[in-house]
């Protein structure tokens, strides 16, 4: 994926002198051993790096310094194999700005009960070390993942996979830039929002550039290397006759191709990893871009469509959380519905940019009348989304906050549409359409979204923590009563929590 860094995870154990040598040696080869069986076949996401045992106040801070000063660090997994007492933690703690995890755990699945002895509790007291680190890190108010089990238990796994996923998003985001070409679509509330806070609250920056800095860039192209992209859509993808080489609408896919490389060549410059236009800011440009924004998003690129620069940002992220999975995220709307009884689905896509990433099969390659804009017709992928579980995530600017809004949805199969040439989903709400669709609404959720097959509710928990915002989930435990109590609850909350600087 494209700007995507190594990344590493931090592995530390906390005990304290009081133990002597001997148990400090046990400590660590029994630290060691976790560290091998965790890191054992890659089974998870990012690397983890056993750090050295911490045992007093001077080596917390030391090594929350090192974490803050290494690039490669993307967080820290925190357990306490012995009594590790917190008041030493309190200066690192303090100072630390990467995520942790705390796991709490044991060295040993079972208990040995006919030779258990006091040098045996004195050694394994996770069950006392963890309760006090993790007084101090509430006492301190720190948001953080806690994650209890065996650290063999698959479920243990997996957990720690969600939160690493998430952990790497975060870094992701963290001096990122975004381009907005154009301005927001006029008049629209949802899609723009403040990009200071944003740039103070997330990490990410996003600044506007006219569309005529990437017509400029598309005109350099060589004509060359246009006619050799276009030539490779037709075998990745079914092309329409018209379409391809000697067809009458081979023009238009070529401009596509010239389209793709100019956004390619422009991001790549700027190192940005993501962008959004916009119909109503097209001077200069044949049409609006369709396939080569689809691509663009294949390669890793969030994107979102009138000047939403907020599912910009949002859908790089669940592609990063994604990485290594399927790949399936896009970005997506909610466009219309069907809504027979008992039988109530959302039919989501957007006018072109619906990512190939989620598509069941190889795409078609189509041209089209687009009806908006008044410009050229513009070449787009046309495909159904693959079946299953999958959610539909929102990042609003609530005033004094952003708001993390996530459904849970199930993709499901629907009649054919013969006449309907986008790339599109159909699914089914939780915990029910006219509950899911109540919640969101009373949430403020926006009408674009960031769509994925892989990234889970969990994953954006982790990952809202990280970021310090608000977070409401509707999946099937939602009551709407209670939703709406929530999101009045958490007016209070969030107000006081942020303080002033809000």
């Amino acid at each position: 994926m494209i700007g995507l860094k190594p990344l590493k995870i931090w592995f530390v154990c906390g005990s304290q002198h009081l133990y002597g040598p001997e148990t400090l040696a046990q400590v660590d080869a029994q630290f060691s051993e976790i560290t091998a069986a965790l890191s054992k076949d890659g089974k998870l996401p990012l690397e983890i790096v056993q750090q050295p045992v911490v045992k007093s106040p001077a080596e917390a801070t030391e090594l929350a310094v090192r974490a803050n000063s290494d690039p490669e660090c993307g967080g820290l997994i925190l357990w306490m194999h012995t009594f590790s007492p917190s008041k030493m933690w309190i200066r690192g703690l303090s100072q630390l700005n990467k995520p942790f995890l705390h796991l709490h755990t044991q060295y040993a699945r079972e208990l040995p009960w006919d030779t258990i002895d006091m040098d045996y509790m004195n050694l394994n007291q996770a069950a006392h070390g963890d309760r006090e680190a993790g007084f101090i890190h509430t006492r301190m108010r720190l948001g953080r993942k806690v994650v209890a089990g065996h650290w063999s238990d698959p479920e243990v796994h997996a957990r720690i996979d969600a939160w690493m996923r998430a952990a790497r998003a975060w870094d992701d985001w963290q001096g990122a830039r975004f381009c907005r070409f154009g301005d927001n679509m006029r008049e629209v509330a949802v899609t723009d929002g403040d990009k200071v806070a944003a740039e103070m609250k997330l990490g990410f920056s996003v600044n506007g550039y006219g569309i005529m800095d990437l017509v400029d860039v598309m005109e350099t192209l060589a004509d060359s290397d246009v006619a050799d992209l276009a030539a490779s859509y037709e075998n990745e993808y079914n092309v329409v006759d018209a379409l391809k080489k000697g067809g009458d609408r081979h023009d238009s896919l070529l401009n596509a191709a010239r389209q793709e490389l100019g956004l390619k060549t422009f991001l790549e410059a700027g190192g940005f990893k993501g962008f959004t236009d916009t119909f109503e800011d097209l001077h200069g440009m044949e049409t609006l871009p369709g396939m080569a924004t689809q691509r663009m998003m294949a390669a890793g690129y969030g994107f979102a469509g009138e000047g939403d620069w907020k599912t910009v940002a949002l859908v790089r992220a669940l592609k990063v959380m994604g990485h290594g999975m399927s790949g399936a995220t896009s970005f997506m709307e909610d466009y219309t519905y069907h809504m027979a009884p008992g039988q109530e689905q959302v039919l989501g896509s957007h006018m072109l940019e619906i990512c190939p990433t989620i598509a069941d099969g190889k795409p078609n390659i189509e041209i089209h009348p687009l009806g908006i804009g008044g410009k050229a017709d513009p070449v787009r992928m046309v495909f159904n989304a693959k079946l299953g579980p999958a959610l539909n995530a929102s990042l609003m600017d609530m005033g004094n906050r952003f708001r993390l809004l996530v459904n849970e949805v199930t993709s499901v199969e629907h009649p054919d549409l013969p006449k309907l040439p986008v790339a599109r989903a159909v699914w089914e709400c939780k915990p029910d359409f006219k509950t899911a669709l109540s919640a969101w609404i009373l949430a403020g959720g926006a009408h674009h979204t960031a769509y994925s097959n892989d990234v889970t509710t969990e994953m954006l928990e982790d990952f809202a923590t990280m970021a310090g915002i608000e977070l409401a989930v509707i999946n099937d435990d939602t009551r709407l009563d209670r939703f709406k109590q929530d999101l009045r609850t958490n007016e209070i909350y969030w107000h006081l929590a942020l303080g002033v600087k809000a």
